[in-house]
């Protein structure tokens, strides 16, 4: 829903996206919901609004804006591991690291030149303990991940509470991530739509967001959004 900045922090949420999907919660009976690879507390940071979300792909879920959020007993990776990333990084300005609760994110978008051995580097951590970690592409990124919790699993988890029960689900990603998110959907009978595929830009899927608001106003381009329960 917004464009991809040079470091996770630095994302630029337009003013009017909260409203917009706080609005679109309250059509929809609470059945909206915020699937990320980010913390919660990112989520909650940067979208101040009373959703459903699931951070770090699935091991963080909150159903209810207004419960605690539902965490597995996950594995955390050996401390070594991280030493390694940081010596790779330190080589490398520009590369830096993202930390999660159970693992982290060693992105290079602005070190392209470590793309590839910080591939190298993780695999070979990953192939360590291969039972409890995998290994996730990421645009410019790569993110040693506990196995078990996926966009698919929170997908899947979310839709077994309610207002999620018995709707039909629509994802809507642009990661290589979110592939098992749209997956999941499909296999229970919804939708998986491509970012670039469907809308083509952030700015296009906010502004077709905004416009089920308004169902007076034809969408001649892209499908229709159902907003009611």
């Amino acid at each position: 829903m917004v464009e991809i900045a040079e470091r996770p922090d630095a994302v630029r949420v337009p003013p009017t996206l909260p409203g917009v999907l706080q609005r679109l919660a309250k059509a929809l009976d609470g059945a909206l919901a915020i699937v990320s690879g980010r913390p919660l507390a990112d989520l909650d940071h940067f979208l101040p609004v009373k959703l459903a979300k699931a951070g770090e792909h699935g091991a963080a879920l909150r159903p209810d804006p207004d419960a605690p959020p539902l965490r597995p007993d996950l594995p955390h990776p050996p401390a070594a591991w991280r030493l390694e990333a940081d010596a790779l990084i330190a080589r490398h300005p520009g590369a830096f690291i993202e930390p999660k609760a159970h693992g982290f994110v060693l992105h290079y978008r602005q070190a392209p030149e470590a793309g590839e051995e910080a591939h190298a580097l993780l695999a070979r951590l990953v192939a360590e303990d291969p039972t409890g970690f995998t290994l996730l592409e990421a645009r410019m990124a790569w993110e040693i991940r506990p196995r078990g919790p996926s966009k698919a699993t929170a997908v899947r988890a979310l839709m077994a509470h309610p207002p999620f029960a018995g709707r039909v689900p629509l994802f809507i990603g642009d990661d290589v991530t979110d592939e098992e998110g749209m997956q999941a959907c499909r296999e229970m009978g919804g939708h998986g739509w491509r970012l670039d595929e469907v809308f083509g830009a952030p700015g296009a899927l906010r502004d077709w967001l905004a416009r089920a608001l308004a169902p007076d106003q034809p969408d001649e381009i892209l499908p229709p959004l159902e907003v009611t329960p």
